[in-house]
């Protein structure tokens, strides 16, 4: 017999090899971030971010129930391979005055049915505050079983409004009200108890003390490690630290600042979808196009690519 391996096994064995290839294989990297074109076209916006070297977008205006609109929005963009991030829904849902937690609720709703229509990766928000005169404001009880269960129960109200099927209604963690740390969003997340449920990470948001800041690499590897399976998309800023006689952080451009990037973008690359990641809180074109920059150089660094 001859000691050859048959054509089938050969094939067989190559085969198993492009797989493991595959499987080790870095996800590109979706990059997004606001524009600033003055136009209303979906298809002059979607080119927009092509240009710029996004793969990513914020969702332009629209109401879910403009059909026409959100189909425009969805078919334009994918033509130019632009996912849909996000739908921003920034309010208070545990505002204190009952009347506006009650347009809040229903404006929250609107957002998702849009993030729905135009098959966006979810709609975000914070879980808000008791804070009554700062939407995202310190309150005692935003660390409290109170302030926990109250979410549980506006996010199950929010997607079972919806009951969507192709995006996520997703939280932020927040530095002073909960979702608080990787443990506390794994703690939401069974707590809800929905498919429609899922992350949106901001590292940023969640450093509050010293040893998060000085370890942030750490504190990345966690929340990709224990809450990777459901993350939808992320923000990209970063964080420098002033120094006074009390602590105080300030968010800084991409790459002005601390935050582990390295981390960060390994952590994206390896995550089971391809999560965008969104500029976001700069203050002009040329400081979208300082982070961009940055985060494009640290990836090459890494030898990962982007969509």
């Amino acid at each position: 017999m001859s000691g050859r391996p048959s054509r089938r096994a050969l094939l067989a064995g190559l085969g198993a090899l492009a797989s493991a290839r595959s499987r080790s294989a870095p996800r590109p990297i979706r990059l997004g971030g606001p524009i600033f074109l003055k136009s209303d076209d979906p298809r002059e916006l979607a080119r927009e971010h092509r240009r710029l070297g996004y793969s990513a977008a914020y969702c332009p205006e629209a109401r879910p129930e403009d059909a026409a609109r959100c189909r425009a929005i969805e078919t334009a963009f994918a033509a130019e391979n632009v996912v849909i991030a996000e739908v921003g829904a920034w309010r208070n849902m545990l505002d204190p005055d009952a009347e506006r937690r009650r347009a809040t609720f229903d404006y929250v709703v609107q957002r998702l049915a849009l993030a729905e229509a135009v098959g966006a990766r979810c709609a975000v928000t914070i879980a808000g505050s008791y804070n009554p005169k700062i939407w995202y404001g310190p309150h005692p009880k935003n660390l409290s079983r109170e302030f926990f269960d109250a979410t549980v129960e506006n996010c199950r109200r929010v997607i079972d409004a919806v009951k969507p099927r192709r995006t996520h209604f997703t939280i932020e963690m927040m530095g002073w009200s909960l979702p608080d740390s990787p443990d506390s969003y794994l703690e939401l997340i069974r707590a809800v108890d929905r498919k429609g449920f899922a992350v949106h990470l901001d590292v940023c948001n969640l450093i509050n003390n010293p040893a998060q800041f000085y370890r942030n690499s750490e504190l990345i590897e966690e929340c990709f490690r224990k809450l990777g399976r459901w993350v939808v998309s992320c923000h990209a800023k970063d964080l420098d630290w002033v120094v006074e006689m009390n602590l105080h952080f300030v968010e800084v451009v991409p790459g002005r600042g601390h935050l582990d990037y390295r981390a960060y973008l390994r952590g994206l690359a390896a995550l089971p979808v391809d999560a965008p990641l969104m500029l976001e809180h700069l203050t002009s074109p040329d400081e979208y196009e300082e982070g961009k920059r940055y985060i494009f150089r640290v990836a090459a660094e890494l030898g990962l690519p982007f969509a």
